[in-house]
């Protein structure tokens, strides 16, 4: 009669511990994967989603020159100068992408930050076709340090003064209007 061994066959155990050394590759591989590429910058993909330019780190408002923060979330267009016709068309192109946005419009107001008084002519403009604008000043000064282009630019910025993306003048309506409503449909503040 032969003794019955107890314990487990080498094959089995080998068996175990390939499948706990798989399960745990499966678990922990991607993290580590992920932290790699993040960490050494390699198979992170140059395509992006957002059409403007993104405004990297935390930078404010006040960093740009203009002083009066919303509580919601903002299209604002400045200008270091007068605001001429580049400045006048990205007015322009502001109120139309919050109209654009329909029931989300309230989200989101559009404002101009000139350093330079409006002239009497556009100003009246101003009053008669865009009520809803809200008109702020622009400390040229401070928005000559910040390192932003001399020219009037379109800013999408978030309800806490951050600015988020910038867009050049001639800037398409489409790509803006996608932008901002990407962010609201993500953002829960404003």
């Amino acid at each position: 009669m032969t003794a019955m061994n107890p314990t487990i066959a080498p094959p089995e155990r080998r068996r175990g511990r390939l499948q706990l050394l798989l399960l745990v590759a499966v678990v922990v591989g991607p993290m580590v994967l992920a932290t790699l590429m993040y960490r050494f910058d390699f198979w992170v993909p140059e395509a992006r989603s957002y059409h403007g330019t993104l405004v990297a780190g935390e930078t404010g408002l006040q960093a740009l020159g203009v002083d009066q923060p919303s509580d919601r979330w903002q299209l604002l267009v400045t200008a270091p100068h007068a605001c001429a016709d580049a400045c006048q068309r990205l007015v322009y192109l502001a109120r139309q992408v919050n109209i654009g946005l329909g029931r989300e419009a309230d989200r989101v107001v559009h404002a101009l930050a000139v350093a330079t008084p409006v002239d009497g002519d556009y100003a009246s403009t101003l009053q008669r076709e865009y009520p809803q604008l809200l008109q702020q000043p622009l400390d040229a000064e401070r928005h000559r340090q910040s390192g932003t282009p001399d020219a009037p630019h379109l800013w999408i910025v978030d309800p806490h003064g951050n600015l988020v993306l910038r867009y050049p003048a001639g800037t398409q309506g489409k790509g803006v209007l996608e932008d901002i409503k990407h962010l609201l449909k993500i953002s829960r503040i404003g």
